[in-house]
């Protein structure tokens, strides 16, 4: 499933050699990990997620996450954004119930329906106060497993003391500037508040609350390196947290599935330059036939 790694160009390499463990992700891992669907299932055995993202000029970011979560096999997935996102998202990813803030242009409360059994939030989400407000008090509330991404992120960095509340294993998606802001090291900080970091960059790096740490080399290219990647990468997460894959396993399998939906999107387009976060999601499902297919 792994082999041992030496540290490459990462800005982040020099924390390597605290790890417990190095592995790199591959296909006979992966392809182990991944489980096939029952014939006989139905959409509540995977899951009900909410996802709370977007505010006025970002309702895109919350786009994109939404429908790489339904490309990606969340059962029922819900939408929370302001008010005047409402359009775009009953549009744009019809598949999905979308809940309004009573706020037209930023999320003034999260309202986390009852039956939530995974929670997402981040894309697009914005730093207004009221929206800072908010999220702490989601902290306070809410204990169940949690996919931090984007501008959830960076409030949690305006507020360090705030790491304390994250549900532990909860999976944050910081790239490296944003890992910087929240504690540089993000082994220690894995391993401090029992955390899943995945740190992206050109070779992301998966921090695990035990000490070791996963390494993306196989699949993924430089196509991928414009905004909105990361959104889909938070909507591929919470699809498989919500499917019941541990943390440290949808870490592992989303980080894979991302990359390697990047790589095939690539090989149609032919040309980094023209690579799009939404040509990610329509090549998804290539990602998952693939890597269910013996090695």
């Amino acid at each position: 499933m792994y082999r041992g790694i030496q540290p490459t160009g990462d800005p982040l390499a020099s924390r390597f050699f605290n790890a417990k463990a190095m592995n790199v992700l591959t296909k006979e891992g992966m392809h182990d990990l991944l489980r096939p669907r029952r014939p006989d299932s139905h959409k509540g055995d995977y899951g009900r997620a909410l996802l709370v993202a977007g505010s006025r000029g970002m309702m895109g970011a919350a786009l994109l996450s939404s429908r790489a979560c339904m490309r990606s096999g969340v059962g029922l997935l819900t939408v929370r954004v302001p008010a005047c996102g409402y359009e775009v998202l009953q549009l744009g990813i019809p598949e999905a119930k979308c809940d309004c803030d009573v706020c037209p242009d930023h999320h003034s409360l999260i309202v986390v329906p009852s039956d939530t059994e995974v929670l997402g939030i981040g894309p697009g989400l914005g730093q207004h106060p009221n929206t800072q407000t908010a999220l702490l008090h989601l902290l306070e509330q809410y204990h169940g497993p949690m996919v931090l991404d984007a501008d959830a992120l960076n409030i949690l960095a305006l507020h360090p003391d705030w790491l304390d509340l994250v549900p532990p294993h909860s999976i944050l998606t910081p790239h490296v500037g944003e890992m910087k802001r929240l504690g540089n090291d993000p082994l220690a900080v894995a391993q401090r508040y029992r955390l899943v970091l995945v740190v992206k960059s050109h070779q992301t790096h998966i921090y695990l609350p035990d000490g070791t740490i996963w390494c993306n080399t196989e699949h993924g290219n430089a196509g991928m390196a414009v905004g909105g990647s990361g959104d889909v990468l938070t909507g591929i997460l919470l699809a498989l947290l919500a499917q019941h894959y541990s943390p440290e396993d949808a870490a592992r399998l989303g980080v894979w599935i991302h990359a390697l939906a990047g790589d095939l999107a690539l090989a149609d387009h032919q040309s980094m330059e023209s690579l799009l976060p939404s040509d990610l999601i329509d090549h998804l499902g290539r990602a998952f036939r693939y890597t269910l297919a013996n090695p």
